[in-house]
């Protein structure tokens, strides 16, 4: 006996051991998901090769001339007109354009702005993954939760089906309530099949933006978090927005190629040095060496479009500069108005579903005393599955908008 208990332990440490393995882990942490994203987005590659690629423009107009050096060669004789008398001219040169005053300067400072621009641009993509990441992961949220609810909706009406049928074996109910408990059956398994496809295209999506089938944990954050965060003026939350900033960048940009095109009044003229090298007839070898420059005017045929361009771009990025304020300005209000809202519909939502299923209890116990009928207790199940879920997803809603008010402070939790 002794040996047989021995080896029903052994077998009962293994089969519960793979349980223990498969025990479902707990989800990154918001900020954990966010990290994840951003290490695979590809947007942020592109925006990091456009930086690289603007810091090597601004680095490139800090050379001493506007451009590469111009080679430049020529070569005559005699023969093609018949006399031959020996006439041959060999010319070569090479010439480089020069900077016009504060032209190099302006240059640099124009690529060096739109380094900045792209930089800013990545915290602006960095802060859209991250709302995308908390939209996507809230409603992976919401559809397990109506996974849940949908399967105890299921599971109940099972059970009242099951109580039914035998009542209807027995003689004690008719088949018409047979009918109607089968009906909520099977209309409770058609929901519980669309919620489940739901949750797995929600995490699908999800997992699109990860790279691994997880699903981030909202629960740990709520109110306590909210309040911990130090909250500044407006303003100053305005200033500190990526978006704000990066329209400002651009605005710096717009400034800086203003001032290059006032520097650019002219084309680059150039110099450099010619050597000749020729033979006449009866003379020896002459060679030459000499000094040439080309000094292209002012046009307004050329200057006026190089102006006018820079203008239209200073008044756009202007313009934007002041819809990015609005914008945030208007989504800050709405992110507090909806946190406040949130806040007051998570809690009549569970008092409602608290109350919901009280009263389903309550008439299907009613039921099973024959002081009310199948459709009652069918209807006030349903209820109060409805309730459940209205609850759970005002649960989801309210950390996603505590998660959200963090994020519009500059803070990704």
């Amino acid at each position: 006996m002794f040996a047989i208990l021995i080896a029903a332990m052994a077998c009962a440490m293994i089969w519960a051991s793979p349980v223990r393995a498969q025990a479902p882990r707990p989800g990154p942490t918001f900020h954990e998901a966010v990290g994840m994203a951003w290490a695979i987005d590809p947007v942020r590659t592109e925006l990091q090769v456009g930086h690289h690629s603007a810091r090597a423009r601004a680095s490139a107009a800090g050379s001493w001339f506007a451009g590469g050096p111009v080679l430049s060669g020529e070569y005559m004789d005699d023969h093609m007109l018949g006399s031959n008398e020996g006439y041959t001219t060999y010319q070569g040169g090479v010439s480089v354009p020069l900077w016009l005053p504060g032209q190099g300067s302006a240059t640099q400072q124009v690529a060096s702005a739109e380094a900045a621009s792209i930089e800013e641009q990545l915290n602006v993509e960095h802060l859209a993954l991250s709302i995308r990441v908390l939209d996507a992961s809230a409603t992976a949220r919401i559809a397990g939760a109506r996974v849940d609810v949908a399967r105890e909706l299921y599971e109940a009406t099972s059970r009242i089906g099951a109580n039914v049928a035998h009542a209807v074996r027995g003689g004690e109910m008719a088949s018409a309530d047979s009918q109607m408990a089968q009906a909520a059956v099977e209309n409770a398994r058609g929901e519980l099949a669309l919620a489940q496809e739901e949750a797995r295209n929600a995490t699908a999506a999800l997992e699109v933006l990860l790279g691994r089938p997880v699903v981030p944990d909202l629960d740990r954050y709520g109110s306590s978090d909210v309040t911990k965060a130090r909250f500044v003026a407006p303003r100053d939350m305005e200033d500190n927005d990526p978006r704000v900033r990066v329209a400002h960048r651009n605005v710096e940009a717009a400034e800086a190629n203003m001032k290059l095109a006032h520097r650019s009044f002219m084309p680059n003229p150039e110099i450099g040095v010619d050597a000749i090298h020729e033979k006449q007839y009866g003379s020896p070898w002459d060679n030459r060496v000499g000094v040439n420059f080309s000094i292209p005017l002012p046009s307004e045929v050329r200057n006026a479009p190089i102006m006018s361009e820079a203008r239209n771009r200073l008044a756009a990025a202007g313009s934007q500069e002041t819809q990015a304020r609005r914008m945030v300005h208007l989504e800050m209000m709405r992110v507090r108005e909806r946190l406040i809202a949130a806040t007051t519909a998570r809690q009549s939502t569970r008092t409602a579903a608290d109350s919901m299923e009280a009263r389903a209890k309550a008439q299907e116990h009613a039921w099973r005393l024959g002081e009310v009928s199948l459709d009652t207790a069918l209807a006030a199940r349903q209820v109060a599955c409805a309730a459940r879920q209205a609850s759970a997803r005002a649960d989801v809603e309210w950390h996603v908008a505590s998660i959200r008010m963090l994020i519009a402070t500059g803070i990704v939790p």
